[in-house]
């Protein structure tokens, strides 16, 4: 069984701004230390690599897909050139108010990896907010908790590391 490292992009690989929308390549900022280990990760471990993001309102008229798509696009081919693939990417582009079964802390999106092919108890997911611990928990996985100006610190996770090299010497072992 495959194990997965479902993985969120806002606050976790790169900087969460402060009105929580990337829009522009000059407000892009990836987290320190996140490009190297990744590559790490992807390099000493057999995990899968799944990116699962809640991006409210992706194309609307506050957030229209011509704004998202190249930042998105951009990040995902510095990701590849540095030798981090990910096996698949999520959006969701639902608001919290719609109570959508595909937005996390729900798994609507994710369901392909709830079967015996996916070792999801030897899972995690890596995020820095308390809906990144609660699929964690809706999957049946383990949360690492990536401390940020936008988590909610009292979130029980196995790992609440400071940085990305934390989260690859606890994954490491």
């Amino acid at each position: 069984m495959q194990p997965i490292l479902f993985i969120d992009r806002d606050g976790t690989i790169i900087q969460e701004t402060d009105d929580e929308k990337i829009e522009t390549i000059e407000k892009l900022d990836f987290l320190p230390e996140a490009l190297y280990y990744l590559k790490k990760i992807k390099e000493e471990t057999n995990y899968k690599f799944v990116m699962v993001t809640n991006q409210d309102g992706l194309g609307t008229e506050a957030f229209p897909d011509h704004e998202f798509w190249p930042v998105h696009n951009f990040i995902m081919r510095l990701l590849e050139t540095e030798g981090i693939h990910f096996d698949a990417i999520h959006i969701d582009e639902h608001f919290e108010k719609d109570n959508h079964p595909n937005r996390k802390p729900g798994t609507g999106m994710l369901t392909e990896y709830m079967t015996d092919d996916y070792d999801l108890e030897n899972s995690y997911v890596i995020g820095d907010r308390a809906t990144d611990v609660q699929l964690a928990r809706n999957l049946g996985c383990k949360a690492i908790y990536l401390s940020s100006a936008y988590s909610d610190n009292e979130t029980e996770a196995e790992l609440k590391p400071k940085g990305w090299k934390e989260i690859y010497e606890y994954l490491i072992g």
